[in-house]
């Protein structure tokens, strides 16, 4: 089987990890296409000893390690409010946490796409665990039909120290949260009670605010199809509460990092 072949699979979960490690889908894809034409040029580099999963995301990391600016020491920050300290989380540390939480490596599979020793990566992910913790808490509206997942959800927000804004069925219900609450974050299902799309709410709610959204669905395949503006932060149902409690996160560390308010 050709490289292309075995790898295909695996593209569009390694543009979500790549998105949420740069923080921006061009940036992020940007880096799957470097991947793809440094495999083009030197297909011997695409290790054969390893699964094609692990290899693909090796070599990734391979390359996103290999531009200085990614891999710069965590720069000297004074201050201690909550933003300041995310600031000082390292490239490494941050690529230990998503790769086990997002993406589903176990500590031995993470170690071996970073190419470092499992208890490395444990450390690693320790490490970034506690930093990404001292996020400032902010409020959360989850758009989600289904009352159990969206009573997991909303477990989920307040363990991290987050409050629910409020849980919204529907289009409309959506929106007039949004009017009503202004929330710091969006977690939205695709699929709503009424049969309109998630996704259409996600977008109206856009064109009035600016806030990071993380789209959790059992069709993961409907919106990372690589032709249209695609979301940054996906989760997969049914997803694992770590892997939710990672790419909030993950969406509020890039966006307080992009948007800090003046106090």
């Amino acid at each position: 089987m050709s490289i292309a072949a075995e790898i295909a699979p695996q593209l569009p979960y390694l543009r979500r990890f790549s998105r949420a490690l740069s923080g921006t889908q061009a940036s992020g894809d940007a880096y799957v296409i470097g991947t793809l034409e440094a495999l083009v040029e030197d297909p011997s580099s695409f290790p054969r000893d390893i699964s094609s999963r692990l290899a693909l995301y090796q070599v990734f990391l391979r390359l996103w390690s290999s531009m200085a600016v990614n891999m710069e020491p965590a720069k000297e920050i004074d201050g201690d409010a909550p933003e300041q300290r995310l600031e000082r989380l390292a490239p490494r540390s941050r690529q230990a946490f998503l790769l086990t939480t997002m993406e589903g490596f176990s500590s031995d599979e993470a170690a071996t796409v970073m190419r470092i020793d499992e208890a490395q990566v444990i450390a690693l992910v320790e490490e970034a665990t506690q930093e990404i913790a001292l996020q400032i808490a902010t409020d959360v509206l989850i758009i989600e039909d289904e009352p159990i997942i969206a009573l997991d959800l909303q477990t989920i927000v307040e363990e991290l120290g987050h409050s629910v804004a409020g849980v919204a069925r529907t289009h409309k219900e959506a929106l007039a949260q949004v009017a009503k609450h202004s929330p710091g974050l969006v977690l939205a299902d695709i699929q709503l009670a009424d049969g309109s799309s998630g996704l259409n709410a996600v977008n109206d709610i856009l064109t009035t605010v600016d806030l990071p959204v993380i789209f959790i669905t059992a069709y993961p395949e409907r919106l990372l199809t690589g032709q249209q503006p695609e979301p940054t932060f996906l989760i997969t149902k049914p997803f694992r509460p770590e892997a939710v409690k990672a790419t909030i996160s993950q969406a509020l560390f890039f966006n307080k990092r992009a948007k800090r308010k003046a106090a």
